[in-house]
Parts: C-alpha cells; sequence; structure tokens
C-alpha cells in the first residue's frame, strides 16, 4: 500500500474522530477525566481496528468478486448519487 493511501486514510479517519469527539464533549455536561479517557480509549481502538477488518475482508472476498467488482461499484454508486437527486429535489 502506497504512503499516500495510508496517509489520506489516517487523515479522514482523524477528522471522523474529531468530529465524534466534539460533539461527545458538546453533550456532555460536566467533564471527567474518567469519561475523557474512555471514549480515547474506545475511539483509538475501533479507529486501528475498523481499517484491519475491512482490509483483511477484502482479502478474503478478492477472488470471489473480482470479476464483477466494477458492477458492484456502478450499482452502489448509482444508489448513491440517485438517493442525492432524489433528495435535492424533494427538499
Amino acid at each position: 500500500m502506497h504512503f499516500a493511501t495510508i496517509l489520506l486514510i489516517s487523515l479522514g479517519l482523524a477528522m471522523d474522530a474529531f468530529a465524534v469527539s466534539v460533539s461527545s464533549g458538546v453533550v456532555l455536561t460536566c467533564f471527567r477525566k474518567r469519561y475523557a479517557l474512555k471514549i480515547a480509549l474506545f475511539f483509538g481502538v475501533f479507529q486501528a481496528v475498523m481499517p484491519l477488518i475491512g482490509w483483511s475482508t477484502g482479502l478474503t472476498f478478492r477472488n470471489y468478486i473480482s470479476a464483477v467488482d466494477h458492477w458492484i461499484a456502478f450499482v452502489l454508486l448509482s444508489i448513491i448519487g440517485g438517493k442525492m437527486i432524489y433528495e435535492s429535489l424533494i427538499t
């Protein structure tokens, strides 16, 4: 895996964790170090484990879907695009 790919994935995960951490901090009425450490521990573990699970799952199913992977991407992106168009027309 290229260094730039790893860097971009880690940057995206860091921005996601930052957004959730900020919103969690806004919701908490009283600040305690115990809560902050618990949240940091959960974010750290999940942000490290989730890409590894996705990578290992992708390696497992690579042989099964490599012939139709472009069609799967096409269908998923079409659904997302269609939903965006639908929502823009409804509101």
